[in-house]
């Protein structure tokens, strides 16, 4: 048996799609399906109906469903366990977070709720969206905070955790101001003086918020750089090397300096939510306290 064939049908059943789920699971859909049909195998029945479009669960595969998310949350929970006892950290809070979420808010945050609550102690894991998500799913961590966006859905089943609010954040094209005006950097830019682009990565979130609004634009890019971190974006934009789309919270000092400057139409902007995911009853005394300075 392979953990890895129970998050593969966990996500399958989520999805109800072969291609979805491997894309979710980082490999090739004919991986995907082989690990699938390698936990059938082990159980020695069928788990999926692969009959129906969208495909289905089988009765032995509903059956099996709650069975797959304790084996994961036991295993997570016993081996979270031991490395804390081993460790003597069992008091700690942990926190998964984008990294800019981590470096822009949770920082600050998290000096506020020392302040407010004794003795407390926090471990921030700084990951991938999906990853983080897993974290959560599967109790690897007490709190998840990140981005929301109405045209990227989360890889996380929210009916199962409490959700808090906690603001709004801007995803915004800037460009250094001097090389706007020294290199006439204009969007919409044109077939033949396309504008250079600092890109995300296309599988990491903010990459998927980017590329939904401009797809909603016409615009001419000329991608130059790809990165899956906000600092190393924002660095390069503000080396002169191009325009890239960064939150208001990892540039107020820029912009209160006055050497970036915000391209083109509103329409350019896209508009996320700050929000922070847990389970209340698998809280300790301490977590209880955090999730209620966050408003629960």
């Amino acid at each position: 048996m392979d953990l890895n064939w129970l998050r593969d049908f966990i996500c399958l059943e989520r999805t109800l799609s072969f291609t979805r789920a491997a894309e979710e699971r980082n490999i090739t859909q004919s991986a995907f399906s082989r690990r699938v049909k390698s936990l059938e195998n082990w159980m020695g029945i069928a788990l999926i109906d692969r009959a129906t479009y969208p495909v289905q669960l089988s009765p032995a595969g509903k059956q099996f469903l709650p069975v797959a998310k304790a084996i994961i949350a036991d295993l997570i929970d016993a081996r979270q366990a031991i490395r804390e006892q081993d460790q003597g950290d069992k008091s700690f809070q942990r926190f998964a977070v984008l990294h800019t979420i981590s470096v822009n808010y949770l920082t600050v945050r998290l000096e506020e709720l020392e302040a407010e609550i004794d003795d407390l102690k926090a471990r921030v894991i700084s990951d991938s969206l999906s990853t983080c998500c897993q974290l959560l799913a599967e109790g690897g961590c007490d709190f998840l905070i990140c981005y929301r966006h109405p045209d990227v859905p989360l890889i996380l089943d929210e009916d199962q955790f409490s959700r808090i609010d906690l603001g709004f954040e801007k995803l915004v094209p800037f460009a250094l101001k001097k090389a706007v005006a020294s290199n006439g950097w204009v969007l919409p830019g044109t077939a033949h003086a396309p504008v250079p682009y600092l890109a995300y990565e296309r599988s990491s979130f903010l990459g998927t918020v980017v590329d939904q609004t401009i797809s909603k634009q016409l615009l001419h890019l000329n991608v130059r750089y790809v990165d899956g971190l906000v600092e190393a974006i924002k660095r390069r934009v503000l080396n002169g090397s191009g325009i890239g789309w960064l939150p208001y919270s990892a540039i107020h000092t820029e912009l209160a300096a006055g050497t970036l400057q915000q391209m083109g139409p509103r329409e350019l902007e896209a508009q996320m939510t700050l929000s922070v995911f847990c389970s209340p009853e698998r809280l300790d005394e301490k977590g209880l306290e955090v999730w209620k300075r966050f408003g629960g």
